[in-house]
Parts: C-alpha cells; sequence; structure tokens
C-alpha cells in the first residue's frame, strides 16, 4: 500500500497533537524535520516555551572533516552525523539516562565544550536529517515543515545573502535528495506549511 503525504495543516494541529501525547506518555520525542527555512528552529522554539522539555539541533552533528568522503556525501542524509547523534544523545535519553555530548561548531571547525541533557517528558529533535530512517524508531510523532521554493530562496537571501549560491550549488539538493529517497513527507505525522503571509514565522496561539 502506497503511503499518501499528510495534508498541510496549521501549527495549533501539531501542538494539539503533542498535548495529546504529553496526557498519556511519561516520555514523548518528537521530531522536526524539513527544508533549510522552513522554520524548524522556531517551530521548536515555541514547542519548548509552551511545554519545556529539550530541543536538540541536527546543526550540532554536522560531520567532520574526516568523515566527509565521496562515499558518505552519495548515502542520501549521509551529510550529519546521525550515528554520533543516536549513541551519544537520542539513545540514552530514550533509555531514561542523561546524556552528555559536543557540539560540532562549524565556524571554528573543532568541538564546543560538552553539553549535558537530563531526560525530559518532552524532548524535540529540530533539524534536517532528524527523521532519518535510522532514527525514526525512536520518535512518538514525526512534524514535517514545508515551505514553497521561492520563499525559501527569498528567506536565504534576507538571512545570508553571501551564502545564497552556496545553498542553491550544494545544501538545497543535498537536502531534496534525502527528502526524496527517504520519503519524509509520506511517513511524517503532520506536515504544516510555513509560507506564511508574515514570512513565515509560526505563530502560537493565544491560550484559552
Amino acid at each position: 500500500m502506497v503511503t499518501k503525504p499528510a495534508k498541510p495543516t496549521e501549527a495549533s494541529i501539531a501542538i494539539a497533537r503533542i498535548e495529546t501525547l504529553l496526557a498519556e506518555r511519561d516520555c514523548v520525542f518528537v521530531a522536526i524535520d524539513g527544508p533549510c527555512t522552513s522554520g524548524k528552529t522556531t517551530f521548536a522554539a515555541m514547542l519548548n516555551r509552551r511545554f519545556g522539555g529539550n530541543v536538540l539541533h541536527m546543526d550540532d552533528f554536522f560531520l567532520r572533516p574526516e568523515q566527509r568522503t565521496p562515499e558518505r556525501f552519495a548515502e542520501p542524509g549521509g551529510n550529519v552525523d546521525r550515528e554520533r547523534f543516536e549513541t551519544e544523545v537520542l539513545a540514552p535519553l530514550a533509555a531514561g539516562q542523561a546524556a552528555q555530548y559536543r557540539p560540532w561548531d562549524c565556524h571554528t571547525g573543532d568541538f564546543a565544550v560538552a553539553y549535558a541533557v537530563e531526560p525530559a517528558q518532552l524532548t524535540i529533535v529540530e533539524g534536517s536529517y532528524s527523521m532519518h530512517p535510522a532514527l525514526r524508531g525512536y520518535y512518538d510523532c514525526m512534524i514535517c515543515l514545508a515551505v514553497d521554493p521561492a520563499e525559501q530562496l527569498r528567506r536565504l537571501e534576507r538571512r545570508n545573502p553571501r551564502m545564497l549560491q552556496r545553498f542553491v550549488d550544494e545544501w538545497i539538493p543535498l537536502e531534496n535528495r534525502y527528502f526524496e529517497a527517504t520519503n519524509i513527507q509520506a511517513v511524517a505525522d503532520l506536515l504544516v506549511d510555513t509560507a506564511l503571509p508574515d514570512g513565515g514565522s509560526v505563530v502560537e496561539p493565544a491560550n484559552t
């Protein structure tokens, strides 16, 4: 049977889904994946303000220089160290144990200081490649964000015009190949369209 992609929905529906999971379970893991500039970090921060818990960033697990081989980049989603993320962070937290890891800093080309994470009722993993097939078994809810390609380019140009061409030539094609090869939108529990009139900000609904 072919799985159809989830229909685009509003952020409020994703929030309601997480509220339900938190009411039912002692420990909830949520993945937020999607293209660059789709609002993953913003959405994760909003959820963290609302619910608390942990937010983990896949950007902290980019490959070290010695890992950047042609064979590795040939793998869909191969340009993050998902193995280290799983071993050092995701697996311990899922087992109810504290985790410690050193984020990779692309600006300095070295590891940053060690960061400790305690188990929490809600753990959010945000970033491209967070829904890699090797990691999906850990998640209770998988959310894919979507953004129109033209809007994506507008956001990238506003954010960092100097790096725009590198995104177009290198990073966006890598992401797109990963999305297509691993069927991200089809396996997501929810697909949230962030191309909102205000420029894509995910707005938290008012409490009632």
